[in-house]
């Protein structure tokens, strides 16, 4: 058996549990096989004091590097988008297309499936946003876009993007119980957002299939207290998890601290992050470190997975190790992928790794 091992020093080492100054990890093709403490090695990386961490998944954004996938579909975009997610640690990603029409969503699972056709890596899907959401709660979504989820509705996406479409967003109260049966047959990860659900819709969307929740406070019925709302219910469950983005203009950080306590290992990061886009239904527009639309509308973030690891370390107070959790072990749990991506351990993905 060909085995190839490496050792790493001179910086700090976090496993997905414990922290280390030198590892010697050894692995067969593309899997870890061994991680000791130290040890001999076929090589040598001097980490020059700084960190080798399980690489990160993003599960939201929407291009990257000025070109925006989510409105212009292609490989070229695509590939664009991936680019951008690793020279910001992220080496798994979920392309996302906002609500539009059924062409571009065709064009960008076209995209996907050709991108992997050619061998393209470090994409576990696609994401649709939309176009199943409330209008109440359209955010920068285009109203004009949104679709009833009718059955013909969702067959007409969900047939067309089978084995592509990995997860969505959904308004589930519009939802019957004969559509979200729909999307747990394709497959796809049913994610509650741009909704106003009351708790009790919420909580019983929870118990039919839906799993994982989008943006956490941004685009969903409030915390209040005679009406505790899509909030409420995330908050309440003890096993639905979320998304949020933690880039100081989407949610603040007494917030995102709150969240953390009460939701602990529920709680992961995304970057919703955008591009520049001067033509099309999302004309993002960068303003300071964020995105708006033509009208200020709050778009998307200006985020890389690793800003936002650090921005949950120094603004929000949150240890570390677990800011590192939220951007790798956790979004892998969501994708049912946390015994290949999230950890340094035997059995893991040998490329999921990266020095921040």
């Amino acid at each position: 058996m060909s085995l190839h091992s490496i050792r790493y020093f001179n910086g700090n080492i976090f496993t997905g549990d414990s922290w280390h100054n030198e590892l010697v990890i050894t692995t067969h093709y593309d899997r870890i096989v061994s991680v000791a403490g130290h040890g001999e090695a076929a090589a040598e990386k001097d980490l020059q004091g700084n960190s080798l961490v399980p690489a990160f998944i993003d599960l939201q954004l929407y291009g990257g590097n000025g070109m925006l996938f989510g409105e212009h579909p292609s490989v070229e975009s695509l590939q664009a988008t991936v680019d951008y997610s690793r020279a910001g640690g992220a080496k798994l990603i979920l392309p996302t297309v906002a609500t539009n029409s059924n062409e571009i969503v065709f064009a960008a699972i076209d995209a996907v499936r050709e991108y992997w056709s050619r061998g393209g890596v470090g994409v576990a899907g696609l994401h649709l946003e939309g176009p199943f959401l409330n209008p109440a709660k359209c955010g920068a979504h285009d109203i004009n876009k949104m679709q009833e989820p009718t059955v013909s509705n969702i067959r007409t996406i969900t047939e067309y993007g089978r084995g592509i479409i990995r997860f969505m967003t959904i308004a589930p109260e519009l939802f019957s119980d004969e559509g979200l049966e729909i999307l747990k047959e394709a497959e796809i990860i049913i994610s509650a957002g741009h909704s106003n659900a009351s708790y009790g819709e919420a909580m019983a969307a929870f118990e039919k299939g839906v799993s994982t929740c989008t943006h956490l406070f941004n685009a969903m019925s409030a915390l209040q207290h005679r009406a505790p709302g899509l909030v409420g219910a995330i908050l309440d469950h003890s096993r639905v998890m979320s998304s949020i983005v933690t880039d100081g203009y989407h949610v603040d950080p007494v917030a995102i601290r709150l969240a953390k306590k009460i939701m602990g290992d529920r709680l992961f990061i995304i970057t919703d992050a955008v591009t520049e886009n001067p033509e099309g239904h999302y004309r993002h527009r960068l303003d300071g470190n964020r995105y708006v639309m033509p009208d200020g509308t709050l778009s998307g973030s200006a985020l890389t997975m690793t800003s936002a690891v650090n921005y949950c370390i120094e603004k929000v107070g949150i240890d570390a190790s677990e800011a590192l959790r939220m951007a790798s072990l956790y979004p892998a749990k969501v994708l049912g992928m946390d015994k290949e991506w999230g950890r340094i351990a035997p059995g893991y993905r040998a490329d999921a790794l990266f020095i921040l």
